[in-house]
């Protein structure tokens, strides 16, 4: 009769611990699928933090890089008035040139690009019209004179550019 007893109290014990280790694994598996669920939401902090800070050193120097367009442009400007003879022979005008190469390169290493205007579909995103004029030879709605160039910093937009556009 002790025995009996003893295997009984053995079977309860046995499906006790049978019951507690199913019930254990349920709570493994839960906090495994919440641990999971952290370190996912983590990965993804991390991922949306890094693209934040990135962006944030991008446009951190947009100000000076605001500054700096319109010497720019002036020099462009100044370049398209040089007279063709001069162009040819002249060592300090190589010079200058040189420095307007360099000015152009160093935007284009910071990320500016200028925004392509002639020629191009009027596009108010990037494009402000200044003036409508009628073309024969050119294509109502396209952009037909840069007045002032426009920039855009990673494909966002510094400064529209203003343009005459055909009717």
């Amino acid at each position: 009769m002790d025995e009996d007893l003893k295997d009984e109290q053995s079977e309860v014990s046995l499906d006790q611990l049978q019951d507690d280790l199913k019930l254990a694994q349920k709570k493994m598996e839960e906090y495994m699928n919440g641990w999971k669920r952290a370190k996912a939401d983590y990965i993804n902090l991390k991922k949306e933090t890094d693209k934040k800070h990135q962006e944030l050193i991008q446009f951190a120097n947009a100000g000076l890089i605001l500054e700096m367009l319109p010497i720019h442009d002036n020099f462009k400007r100044a370049w398209e008035h040089v007279p063709d003879n001069y162009k040819k022979g002249e060592e300090w005008l190589k010079g200058i040139e040189q420095i307007k190469k360099q000015f152009t390169e160093l935007l284009k290493n910071m990320g500016i690009e200028e925004i392509r205007t002639v020629g191009e579909k009027f596009n108010p995103e990037v494009h402000e019209a200044v003036a409508k004029e009628k073309s024969e030879d050119i294509k109502s709605g396209r952009v037909i004179e840069e007045v002032k160039t426009g920039y855009k910093l990673y494909d966002k937009v510094l400064d529209h550019a203003k343009v005459k556009v055909a009717e």
